[in-house]
């Protein structure tokens, strides 16, 4: 009988922290692999003084998990996720960050030229769309947690300025600190590093911004931010083709873009416009990936295409890129983006859907 993943984070959760608390609900289990006996899985620290003191910790994981039936070998790895904390003073928990988000854009310093890369970040990902309403952000937060559970380093960065919806469909709504007053921390969810504007931002006032202040905006919450060492950093964009995308293209050294749409005419003649900015603005697309690509009836299993079929299959024939995933209209989807944990977290068929996307992402060396 092969142990299941459910078995083992069941049992993670018995393992208790300092300062309260378990591995599971403080979301510092990556990683978990199962090949037959043998189980490996990660454990992160936030830093490498919390690290230190937790080697008691990894050996009780180790030990709870080698226990369970059919488990024949466990390797459990203690990591930090970055350095240790600064000396300088932390702000009180809950507590705004001493500083301004949403100013006028620094210029590049003397001698920097062209897009720059992000300290830390191997790579990053933009995902965009022509339009609103296709699902962009609920397959950027998949996705980024599909690659997490495969063992990538993941950022998630939700630069919808106007709309931002990631804290939501991530589950946190605690304010970001900062130490210093300069440097932003960002926020830890389902094994991946967050950031939103809508976590600095009063959430039920609207962002009143002129173009300058959503490209400084962007430029703090990519510049300022304490990302840490990431293999991948998933940046979900505002849907069109506006400011935020001409200031992430021009300002920040991207691998390249994923662009989400729908299979009908209508959201295809949008996501033409978003391929072709990519391309002026030399960004190169890497797929496509279509949503409410068909409707399975919950009682009778009968298929439906409500938006039409096989669109952007087509347009990805045509552009000589992948497709790099279609996923059905799906309800279960939608309950735990609201639910705050992204259905890519959990079992199932959806869950298999994006961690399909996520192995082509990876297997393709673009994540």
């Amino acid at each position: 009988m092969t142990v299941t993943r459910d078995q083992i984070l069941d049992e993670l959760r018995r393992i208790g922290l300092p300062g309260g608390g378990d591995l599971v609900t403080r979301d510092m289990v990556r990683a978990i692999g199962i090949d037959g006996g043998h189980v490996r899985f990660v454990i992160e620290a936030s830093d490498s003084d919390a690290a230190r003191g937790m080697e008691p910790v990894r050996r009780a994981a180790e030990a709870a998990v080698a226990a369970l039936p059919g488990v024949d070998h466990v390797s459990v790895l203690l990591t930090a996720h970055g350095p240790a904390s600064p000396a300088a003073k932390q702000a009180p928990q809950g507590e705004a960050p001493s500083l301004k988000i949403g100013r006028h854009p620094t210029p590049q310093a003397p001698g920097q030229t062209g897009p720059q890369r992000v300290a830390g970040v191997d790579r990053i990902l933009a995902v965009g769309s022509g339009k609103g309403g296709v699902g962009k952000s609920t397959v950027a937060s998949n996705l980024a947690v599909a690659l997490a559970r495969q063992g990538r380093r993941v950022g998630l960065l939700d630069a919808d300025i106007y709309g931002p919806s990631q804290p939501r469909m991530m589950g946190v709504n605690k304010r970001p600190g900062s130490p210093d007053g300069k440097t932003i921390e960002p926020l830890h969810a389902h094994g991946v590093t967050m950031m939103s504007i809508g976590l600095m931002v009063d959430p039920d006032k609207a962002v009143v911004w002129r173009g300058p202040m959503l490209m400084g905006a962007l430029q703090q919450l990519i510049g300022q931010v304490a990302w840490g060492e990431l293999d991948v950093l998933i940046v979900d964009l505002p849907p069109g083709t506006g400011d935020v995308q001409l200031t992430l293209c021009q300002r920040t050294h991207l691998t390249g873009a994923l662009v989400v749409s729908t299979p009908q005419d209508v959201a295809l003649l949008d996501a033409r416009k978003a391929i072709d900015m990519f391309k002026t603005l030399k960004t190169p697309v890497l797929g496509l990936i279509e949503n409410m690509s068909l409707y399975i009836c919950p009682q009778c299993g009968h298929e439906a295409h409500i938006f039409g079929h096989g669109g952007v299959g087509l347009e990805a024939e045509r552009l000589g890129v992948p497709l790099l995933g279609s996923l059905p209209i799906d309800l279960d989807t939608r309950l735990a983006g609201d639910a705050g944990t992204p259905v890519a977290a959990g079992e199932g068929a959806m869950s298999e859907a994006y961690a399909k996307i996520a192995h082509g992402l990876i297997a393709g060396g673009m994540a």
